[in-house]
């Protein structure tokens, strides 16, 4: 299974996915880091992904090459991150047939009505569970 761990800004968010991931799912999985710039990426990539790319050319091409995408609720709003997502990196992750789990974080503008606002680590344990359960439903049908 490949997942896309998409973040911008000090990629803060995803570097807590991604260590999440590594401590759940061992190396059973490949971890791309797509950073909307440099740092964010690095910062997943010190946190234990697979491999990385930077820029909006990197999750344009890479949307469509994985199975699972994963970040915040902000990957899919144009011009969020400060306007580090551009609306063609939203487009190519909203457009991606990757089943995308999401972190409902209120930061964008965006608010999910019926969610309760729990701290960032717990909801990234959520999704890290979430994940889980897709890697072992796609484990049995093969």
């Amino acid at each position: 299974m490949r997942i896309a761990v998409i973040d911008g800004q000090g990629g803060g968010i995803g570097r807590l996915i991604v260590e999440k991931l590594r401590q759940d799912l061992g190396h059973k999985c490949t971890i791309l880091a797509l950073g909307t710039n440099a740092m964010a990426t690095s910062v997943m990539l010190k946190a234990g992904a697979n491999e990385g790319a930077s820029g909006e050319n990197a999750v344009v091409f890479s949307s469509d090459r994985v199975d699972v995408i994963t970040g915040s609720v902000a990957i899919l709003a144009a011009n969020s991150y400060s306007g580090e997502l551009t609306p063609r990196m939203a487009e190519a992750i909203a457009s991606s047939k990757a089943v995308k789990v999401l972190i409902p974080l209120n930061r964008c503008g965006i608010n999910i009505c019926g969610l309760v606002d729990e701290p960032l680590p717990w909801q990234v344990d959520n999704l890290v569970e979430h994940i889980r359960r897709l890697y072992q439903e796609r484990v049995i049908q093969e």
